[in-house]
């Protein structure tokens, strides 16, 4: 979801010094805006012989971004998610991350989804799952904060309209092309990154009252229409949503007395419209989100589940290479090879855990 800054990629290129990466070095501001990292990381499963893939597509979530351009976390959520799997299905489970940093949501379903559709046609394939729009969200966010004069909110408009286009079409091509015996289909939706960051007036001004605007009362609702239209689109198209917007920014207690915990009333909630979504997300139910770098799994406990960076989702269990160098091809023992109640030890503790949950929650009995 991060955008690939040319700084980080001249820090690099200065300890280099090869003149065979001069031409990447010397490289333009475009050519540093994304980067690839793609993953294949194998869970063994001991004593068994049978092995299947997990395929994921999509930007620096999925990719495990870490702040580096030659790394990322070896447990981003698809990988997690191939330890419950292989658990469950008693298997080994090779977990094939197709992902680039920074690409918004069109880049992703042309550079990845359809340009790499061999990945998921391989007759091992059960699940296939994706996630963008992060970066069409960011880009729009960090374009209006710069705005002055007039408020102008149309980029915003622009980055929901083209998250719809593009979800809609990824679903569309993978139900087209997928290996037949795929069993589950996942779509990701968006935590807020900077969700406190963002509580503060704008240095436009809107047209209608003069007065400068909340970020985060702007923001907010365009996050709610994207997330809602991945999981309607899931409904109708035979996938299903991990609503990571819920897993993150609601607490797993009922904060605010209703009777329903918080993580749980901001689930999307199949066949409700989307005015009823954003205005629950918006109005009814904002009291209770909160930002996740303390994502609180009992009134008195919490995680960071957010990086330094205020973006991307932290992570246990060490990186592999990933970036400028190419991708990892590697496999392993699982960390942990059965799991009570469906959970890992550390479930709730990093973000990729809980995402990486989420995902599994929805995995079939059997391959």
């Amino acid at each position: 979801m991060r955008t690939f800054h040319r700084s980080a990629l001249s820090r690099v290129c200065g300890r280099l010094g090869l003149p065979l990466l001069a031409a990447l070095c010397l490289a333009g501001p475009a050519a540093a805006s994304t980067l690839t990292q793609n993953v294949s990381w194998t869970i063994d499963r001991a004593g068994t012989t049978a092995k299947y893939r997990i395929v994921a597509y999509g930007d620096s979530i999925y990719a495990g971004y870490n702040g580096s351009v030659t790394s990322a976390a070896k447990y981003s959520a698809p990988t997690v998610d191939a330890e419950y799997l292989a658990a469950k299905w008693n298997a080994s489970i090779e977990s094939v991350r197709r992902a680039k940093s920074g690409a918004v949501a069109s880049d992703v379903y042309n550079n990845k989804i359809v340009a790499e559709k061999s990945y998921m046609q391989a007759a091992s394939t059960r699940v296939v799952t994706f996630e963008m729009c992060g970066n069409d969200g960011l880009q729009a966010r960090s374009a209006f904060k710069s705005q002055t004069g007039t408020c102008n909110y149309a980029g915003m408009d622009a980055a929901v309209a083209s998250c719809k286009t593009y979800v809609a079409s990824a679903m569309d091509f993978i139900n087209a092309n997928a290996y037949s015996g795929v069993k589950l289909k996942v779509i990701s939706n968006l935590h807020y990154p900077g969700y406190n960051a963002d509580n503060v007036q704008s240095s436009c001004k809107d047209a209608t009252t003069g007065a400068t605007v909340n970020l985060r009362d702007r923001f907010l609702p365009k996050l709610a229409q994207m997330n809602y239209w991945m999981c309607e689109y899931a409904r109708q198209k035979g996938f299903v949503c991990a609503d990571n917007f819920a897993q993150y920014m609601g607490a797993d207690y009922d904060s605010n007395g209703d009777g329903v915990i918080d993580s749980d009333g901001l689930r999307f909630v199949a066949g409700e419209s989307e005015a009823s979504y954003v205005a629950r997300i918006t109005g009814t139910l904002k009291s209770t989100i909160r930002d996740a770098n303390a994502k609180f799994v009992s009134a008195s406990s919490s995680y960071d589940y957010i990086q330094s960076d205020d973006t991307h989702p932290t992570y246990s269990g060490g990186t592999v290479s990933a970036g400028l160098f190419g991708g990892t091809t590697g496999s392993g023992a699982a960390r942990y090879t059965s799991f009570t109640n469906g959970k890992s030890p550390i479930w709730n503790q990093y973000g990729h855990e809980r995402m990486g949950w989420a995902i599994s929650t929805s995995n079939p009995a059997a391959p």
